[in-house]
């Protein structure tokens, strides 16, 4: 069920009890388990942080700790699948679940004891009705009796036509309640998609318990901003959360701006910009940045000798000399740096990019340290799914959670250069694949599979690495090609997980629209196939008997056995025709 007051219904309850947390592998999730650690050790409350990046991780730590523990708290996790049926828990056993994948489970919604949702109603969430999904059995039982013992036989035939008339309408209506159930779980049920950041829902419990703080409502930030990086949001969800925080902001940090009490240089102060779309630059220079977001990539055709000479042309346009283009954008000359953001908005409007700039947020840490917010979500993504070799995914998972905390500027900065190194990669990957042909229409969806032995291919069998890559690939892919059915087609895409077992990772990314469209368009509306691959990957498996683990929490991310592929490529290909 919803929880109403998030005060009395959930922090309350939990506050004078022990607690384990299961917390997602991914940057919203970390930044709403930061909120609640920080308000749990305002109030002195025990918990055990348990990281689970995957079904089977999370079913087998409900396992090892379920005698423990009575309340369990599952961020990021939980609200798309039958939760009780999973982990099969005791009946005194209750679950607060804050999640931002939708749509949420029905059985989730209406269980009244055990599933708590932690959850903003005032999403779009549109759970069908009660009395549409459930069926008293009693209705089924009532009529079954037959008191007519002592009537006449006349008056028993007749009695028993009559019941024999009902029975029969009764299944006929049972029938036809059965097939609008499942038409409307089908449409319900049908598209993917994700709601309000769940570090927001958690910045929002904590200014309703008056201990808020500047930290807080970084994170919060960074868990929007996690969002709208990985096109999780359309751009007027991003723009309303951005406003929402952009008053928290303004509430904390409003002494900046009075001379007699102005903060201590050592001070963190947050403040709204209005932002260039470049990805770290900087912590870069401005020639590589320019090269290595995904958006300025696509709309030059940087993997053309052709948007190679535009790249050139727009710097000319600007104005700016190569040498101070290519040097780390702190040492760039300070007369060129103050008008910089104006000159590349201009300059990138003849170059038909319209949306250079973005609202966004900035930190400061005394005056040697500023963050933009996309910065900080790049830096823990990478930690995160960092694929050396020197520690397990906790120890990458403690590393990114750590890094969101201002005593820990190292391990952010660390984690800066992991995020360059993977934005180099992941454009010299969409660059091979564009130039090779990799990308290959099926009919109903592109497909593009990355080989072993590709360079840095073990840098995208995570999913989220993987997901981006795709994302930024289909974008790329639809400002080259010329076919106009192509540019509206979704895009399948595998890459190698483990050698040793022979396992590859598949995701299924939606069809990429203009940035107007996407905007207009809400996810819910059977929008081209928005996230459908979910259903689609489990019936293509189950009906080639292919070897396939859902494990991860967004449905439309499978791990496939490589010998597999080709047989469920051909039923996924007939499912979508």
């Amino acid at each position: 069920m919803f929880v109403s007051d998030f005060r009395k219904e959930f922090y309350e309850v939990v506050q004078s009890q022990r607690v384990l947390l299961f917390v997602a592998s991914d940057v919203d999730a970390l930044c709403a388990c930061k909120i609640l650690q920080a308000l749990f050790q305002c109030d002195h409350v025990q918990y055990t942080l348990v990281p689970v990046s995957g079904w089977q991780e999370l079913e087998t730590a409900f396992l090892e700790h379920k005698e423990q523990f009575r309340y369990f708290i599952l961020i990021n996790c939980g609200a798309n699948v039958d939760l009780l049926d999973i982990l099969q828990p005791d009946e005194d056993t209750i679950f607060f679940v804050c999640d931002t994948h939708r749509p949420v489970n029905v059985i989730n919604v209406y269980n009244n004891t055990q599933i708590k949702l932690l959850i903003k109603q005032d999403d779009d969430l549109e759970v069908p009705a009660y009395e549409d999904i459930f069926r008293d059995e009693e209705e089924d039982e009532e009529h079954s009796g037959n008191d007519s013992d002592g009537s006449e036989p006349s008056e028993k035939r007749t009695r028993l036509e009559e019941e024999i008339v009902e029975q029969t309408m009764r299944r006929r209506q049972q029938r036809e309640w059965e097939a609008r159930r499942r038409d409307i779980l089908f449409d319900y049920e049908q598209y993917e998609y994700h709601g309000t950041s769940s570090a927001m829902v958690m910045f929002e419990l904590a200014w309703m318990l008056s201990k808020d703080l500047n930290d807080m409502l970084w994170w919060a930030i960074v868990g929007l901003t996690d969002q709208w990086v990985q096109d999780k949001i359309t751009q007027m969800k991003y723009v309303t959360d951005v406003g929402v925080l952009q008053r928290h902001v303004s509430r904390h940090n409003h002494r900046n701006e009075d001379e007699e009490n102005t903060l201590s240089v050592d001070c963190t102060r947050i403040s709204f910009e209005y932002d260039l779309r470049l990805a770290l630059y900087q912590h870069w220079s401005l020639h590589d940045s320019l090269c290595n977001t995904s958006y300025t990539a696509a709309r030059f055709k940087l993997w053309s000798v052709h948007g190679q000479k535009r790249l050139q042309e727009f710097l000319a346009d600007m104005g700016l000399p190569l040498k101070q283009v290519k040097q780390k954008f702190q040492a760039m000359d300070i007369s060129l740096k103050e008008n910089l953001r104006e000159m590349i908005e201009e300059s990138a409007n003849k170059f038909g990019m319209k949306d250079m700039r973005m609202q966004t947020f900035s930190i400061h840490f005394g005056f040697k340290h500023k963050f933009l917010a996309s910065d900080v979500v790049f830096a823990t993504m990478s930690l995160m799914e960092s694929p050396e070799k020197d520690g397990s995914g906790t120890d990458h998972f403690i590393q990114a959670l750590d890094s969101l905390s201002r005593s820990n500027l190292d391990k952010l900065y660390h984690g800066l250069e992991l995020a360059k190194k993977q934005l180099r990669a992941t454009q010299q990957t969409i660059a091979s694949c564009l130039c090779t042909n990799l990308v290959i229409s099926q009919g109903p969806f592109l497909y593009c599979s990355l080989m072993e032995g590709t360079p840095d291919v073990m840098l995208f069998c995570r999913p989220a690495s993987l997901s981006l890559l795709s994302k930024h690939l289909l974008k790329s892919f639809v400002c080259s090609t010329k076919n106009r059915r192509c540019k509206l087609l979704p895009l399948v895409m595998a890459a190698p997980l483990s050698v040793e077992h022979g396992t590859v990772t598949v995701v299924g990314i939606p069809p990429e629209t203009d940035s107007s469209d996407r905007k207009k368009v809400h996810c819910r509306q059977p929008h081209p196939q928005h996230v459908f691959f979910g259903r689609a990957f489990e019936k293509a498996a189950e009906s080639t008997s292919s070897r396939m683990l859902h494990n991860h929490f967004d449905l439309s991310v499978i791990e496939l056995k490589a010998e597999d592929r080709s047989k469920f490529l051909d039923a996924l290909v007939s499912l979508l025709s």
